[in-house]
């Protein structure tokens, strides 16, 4: 990761250095208030925080005709919901691929790039195209969010722009590092040694009228993770495969748009408690979000976002009654109610807030952790005020 952000770094100072015009950068600075009430997973003890921060920095470099180098360093602090510090984000090299046939156009990505797949994916790093400082949790989980936003391996995307319709077709392979953070979202905060994600491949197809009024799409997903327990620790080695099919629509017109993305998670877990444990479980969620321009400086939202942990126990119940009651029903789903105001008050500068009231917790911690049910009451909320600039 060191030489992933040292090469990155030195992308960016090149700019200093050289007055190429094959040299673009861009960056933003974000800082706001936030809070979770009720709920570990923003702060602790319902505290007011400016733990709201992000600030990052992109590179584009033209080396040849055909190829290029992106690249982006950024600094979260976002209270519980993910490691604090500085990240790469993304480094690759893209290629764009010459003389393809009729209307056809493709690009490969090769190193660390970003994860194209879902409606929020490719964007999600940066504050000024998010609706929300939180996005929906079914689809874009922040407990997991270094690991979801791109993989180090190799990504092809190809186009074809016909008369009436574009479409889009993008695979992808690769793996992430898991850190700590991370590590414990998943196995809870009792375990000590190491996960690793072996791979995950992605495959994704969009179709969108010349019109650009809509545009729908599906992906899925597949990845395997194994977990080797430290000297210092009772836990087995384990296993796990995640599965995930998703469709995703959008609608835009004058003055509103909707978008709505739903899922379909299979999870095969062996061995880390016992070397005879396996556990198979089907979660589904998704989200519907109504974005309103009053004019072109103010814009309104509304959404609606849910998530099942196991759909043969949508309530929890049977999810509580075998642990005895450590785990209550209510983090096996997770149901968020959210309304949202932009305002652009100056070119480049944007205030932008949001509450949420949610029931249900399966997104705030894993299940793993022994004191899971200190973590969120059945009924809890959170907000945000962010105040954002970019250049």
């Amino acid at each position: 990761m060191r030489i992933y952000i040292a090469l990155a770094l030195g992308l960016f100072s090149s700019h200093i250095v050289s007055a190429q015009s094959d040299f673009t950068w861009h960056g933003y600075v974000s800082q706001g208030l936030t809070q979770s009430k009720d709920s570990s997973f923003i702060t602790d003890d319902n505290n007011v925080t400016g733990e709201l921060t992000e600030i990052g920095m992109n590179g584009y470099y033209q080396l040849a005709e055909n190829i290029s180098i992106a690249g982006q360093v950024n600094y979260l602090d976002g209270g519980n919901r993910f490691e604090q510090g500085a990240r790469l984000d993304y480094l690759f090299v893209d290629w764009k691929l010459p003389n393809l046939p009729g209307r056809w156009r493709g690009q490969i990505h090769a190193g660390r790039f970003k994860n194209i797949h879902w409606l929020y994916s490719s964007t999600r790093d940066v504050p000024q195209t998010r609706y929300t400082s939180i996005l929906p949790q079914s689809v874009y989980n922040d407990g997991f969010r270094d690991v979801a936003l791109g993989s180090n391996g190799i990504l092809t995307s190809f186009s074809n722009y016909g008369k009436e319709y574009t479409w889009e077709l993008n695979w992808s392979y690769g793996r992430s590092n898991i850190n700590d953070s991370q590590r414990e979202f998943l196995l809870g905060n009792e375990v000590k040694g190491k996960i690793r994600q072996d791979f995950v491949h992605q495959a994704s197809v969009f179709l969108q009228p010349s019109s650009m009024t809509w545009k729908i799409g599906a992906g899925w997903l597949n990845s395997d993770f194994k977990y080797t327990p430290s000297r210092d620790e009772d836990g087995l080695p384990g296993t796990a495969n995640i599965e995930r099919l998703m469709l995703s629509a959008q609608y835009f017109a004058e003055h509103w748009e909707v978008s709505a993305e739903i899922i379909r998670d299979k999870q095969n877990s062996q061995g880390l408690f016992s070397p005879d444990f396996a556990e198979k479980r089907t979660g589904e969620g998704g989200f519907v979000q109504f974005r309103y321009l009053f004019n072109n400086e103010i814009s309104g939202l509304i959404g609606y976002d849910k998530y099942i942990n196991d759909t043969s126990d949508s309530d929890g119940k049977e999810l509580e009654a075998s642990t005895g009651g450590l785990i209550p029903a209510y983090f096996g789903y997770q149901d968020t109610y959210t309304v949202g105001l932009r305002w652009d008050i100056a070119p480049k500068w944007r205030l932008q807030g949001e509450y949420h009231w949610v029931e249900g917790a399966t997104r705030v911690v894993s299940l793993l952790n022994r004191d899971v049910a200190s973590h969120s009451d059945k009924h809890w909320e959170m907000w945000s005020i962010q105040l954002m600039y970019w250049f």
